[in-house]
């Protein structure tokens, strides 16, 4: 078993599990990549000849202006193509990706096993799971847009009140308040999270219960993580969109440069969270295995 292998099979501290990631994705790039390829590439493709047919140019769309830069700017005013092209690619994503990301966790997971695999054989396991996936990514959507949703309502109405009575310790309050209410949903939602894993492995879904005991003691350390690949992600998109679009403005081109990015972001992310569902998973079955000894101990 080579030493990738290893660390898999171990409980890993913060960094171990960013190196992890990062390995594991450049050793296979070529399965992961194509494992997203597969299901976000025709969805892209779709959005770029949607824009084409609408009258968007390939090469390079300029807007209206004096300057080169207003006219690069101008190019990216939003039109009904464009929203289509986007409204299509939300809706199917939604119900196309997470196979996508089910397929990487697979594969991770038979890595970690040091289990032959194809590519085709984890699509397909993938896809027998398909109902709980898409079930539980459902419930948790909802459960997400809920807590969202009564947040605002309370922030509003902290800051309504604030405001009234036109106090500075009340503009402090609410601003505390508000930054308490939104760790207090990104803390929740992290440790519910991992409802996915459990629902691609089989071992329970919803998977919010068994989400909730793998990130006992975990929680802060797992939001750690999702900041840190969050901002990787986003440099690496926002650089690839600026960068070509100072040559290339709102184009077709551009917009499949930027999807080929996405995919390529979006394999890291799940890569990532493969690896940090299997950690879970190691440090768990590690804890339930102690209390099993000492049971088996005081027995005796």
């Amino acid at each position: 078993m080579d030493r990738v292998d290893e660390r898999l099979n171990r409980p890993k501290g913060f960094g171990e599990i960013l190196d992890l990631t990062f390995s594991l994705s450049k050793n296979k790039l070529r399965d992961f990549f194509f494992i997203s390829l597969i299901f976000m590439g025709p969805i892209y493709l779709i959005q770029a000849l949607i824009s084409l047919a609408s009258g968007v140019s390939f090469f390079r769309e300029f807007g209206v202006g004096e300057a080169w830069h207003e006219k690069i700017i101008s190019s990216f005013d939003g039109t009904e193509s464009v929203s289509l092209g986007t409204t299509l690619v939300g809706i199917t994503s939604f119900f196309l990706f997470p196979v996508a990301s089910a397929a990487t966790l697979l594969v991770v997971n038979r890595i970690r096993k040091n289990e032959a695999y194809t590519i085709i054989s984890a699509i397909k396991q993938a896809f027998s799971r398909y109902g709980p996936i898409i079930g539980s990514s459902i419930l948790f959507s909802l459960i997400t847009i809920g807590l969202i949703f009564v947040s605002v309502m309370i922030v509003i109405f902290i800051f309504i009140a604030a405001a009234a009575s036109s106090s500075t310790i009340g503009v402090v309050l609410g601003i505390t308040l508000s930054l308490t209410i939104a760790i207090g949903i990104a803390y929740l939602l992290t440790r519910w999270s991992f409802y996915f894993g459990s629902a691609v492995l089989g071992e329970g879904s919803p998977g919010f219960t068994r989400s909730w005991k793998l990130t006992r003691n975990r929680g802060w350390p797992l939001i750690g993580l999702y900041i840190i690949f969050s901002l990787i992600i986003g440099v690496i998109n926002v650089t690839i969109e600026f960068t070509f679009g100072m040559f290339l403005g709102n184009s077709v081109l551009l917009s499949m440069i930027i999807s080929l990015a996405s995919i390529f972001t979006t394999m890291i992310f799940s890569v990532g969270y493969a690896v940090m569902y299997l950690d879970l998973k190691v440090r768990h079955d590690a804890d339930d295995l102690k209390e099993m000894i000492e049971d088996y101990n005081v027995v005796q």
